[in-house]
């Protein structure tokens, strides 16, 4: 199981199941969203992924797929936390692994 919260700590989650992935991404969209020359993203399954504290707001945008994406972030610091897509056929979300409360590995990380 991992564990992750914002951070002020309002917002808390776990994600139970193998992470599907490690990507570090450097499109301008992931550089806007971390403020930073890349965003790191940890997928897991969505079936074991679940908020244990608080409620956090969301913000959507259309992916250049065409899909909605809907971006998590706690309302009190803003943090953001993880992205899911809007259909619940989508099996996987996409934590922000910067919120994982154990840092990440990134040495076999996926550059895209």
């Amino acid at each position: 199981m991992q564990t992750g919260r914002c951070q002020c700590g309002e917002i808390r989650y776990e994600s139970i199941g193998e992470s599907l992935g490690l990507f570090i991404c450097h499109c301008l969209e992931c550089q806007k969203q971390s403020a930073s020359a890349y965003g790191i993203t940890l997928d897991v399954p969505r079936a074991g992924f679940r908020v244990t504290q608080g409620t956090p707001k969301y913000w959507s945008r259309v992916t250049d797929s065409g899909k909605n994406l809907k971006c998590a972030f706690c309302p009190s610091c803003g943090s953001r936390l993880w992205h899911e897509y809007e259909s619940t056929s989508e099996k996987t979300i996409s934590i922000k692994a910067g919120s994982l409360d154990e840092p990440v590995d990134v040495s076999n990380a996926i550059h895209v």
